[in-house]
């Protein structure tokens, strides 16, 4: 039987769309041009979270729409979107 955790815990971090580099596959947003809880710039997405959830302009998105590392969110196509979107990422944590 596996081991549950008692506490789980969130971090969101923000950015917008003309934050991201690269172009369609390749397009990403690094961690270090996030702004996170603390309203500071970021150093790194969490390491191992249970799971994240990706806002684009408020809009929860699937799974397969982004993958994540603790350096950058890739989000295939993001380049497309206006450059203020808003992107919030949401990691849990435990």
């Amino acid at each position: 039987m596996p081991i549950i955790k008692s506490f789980m815990a969130s971090r969101s971090f923000s950015a917008t769309a003309g934050d991201g580099t690269g172009v369609g596959a390749t397009y990403n947003i690094l961690a270090t041009d996030t702004i996170n809880d603390a309203g500071t710039a970021a150093t790194a997405f969490p390491t191992a979270p249970a799971f994240y959830s990706l806002y684009i302009n408020g809009q929860v998105q699937t799974g397969d729409t982004s993958t994540v590392t603790t350096t950058a969110i890739t989000i295939p196509d993001g380049d497309t979107l206006d450059a203020e979107t808003p992107i919030v990422i949401v990691f849990v944590v435990n």
